[in-house]
């Protein structure tokens, strides 16, 4: 005897948010690329103070700090993207410069001495992260790209 067929049911939808913005290389764009951030995530249901909205808005702040002070290339902006997915936010920020100075790697980065005023950037994204890389893109430029957990009390919202 062979068991009757029952339908499968279908995984539920993915749903992805995605927001996009160029700012100007300068330091009030870098300021702007948090605020942003802040805004949009609390949008889509990650409220201000929160963990997550902590950890993501310095990680923007981090990585847009860095684009500006040394990713800077005369009259060209850097990118923020950010995206909402399953269980996952992902920030992306892309600036113009492919040469030196270059982002250490994951895994790579080292604590700066006690007095050095500049080099705790990457320490932060490292330890804020979940996951980080640095990718080339289209020559000049590169990505610095950075997911962060969700906890399952977030859900993705629903597209509207």
């Amino acid at each position: 005897m062979t068991a009757p067929i029952t339908p499968r049911t279908a995984p539920p939808p993915v749903t992805v948010r995605v927001f996009k913005q160029r700012l100007s290389s300068t330091p009030r764009g870098a300021r702007l690329a948090r605020r942003l951030t802040l805004n949009q995530l609390h949008s889509w249901g990650i409220p201000y103070g929160t963990d997550v909205s902590d950890a993501v808005g310095a990680i923007v702040a981090e990585l847009a700090a860095n684009a500006v002070t040394h990713g800077r290339v005369a009259g060209r902006d850097f990118a923020l993207r950010l995206e909402l997915g399953p269980g996952r936010v992902r920030v992306e920020v892309a600036d113009s410069r492919s040469g030196p100075p270059r982002p250490p790697r994951p895994g790579a980065v080292r604590t700066p001495p006690s007095l050095d005023e500049h080099g705790r950037g990457f320490v932060l994204v490292d330890a804020l992260a979940a996951r980080w890389e640095v990718l080339d893109g289209e020559p000049p430029g590169k990505t610095v790209r950075a997911e962060i957990d969700l906890p399952e009390w977030i859900g993705v919202p629903d597209p509207k």
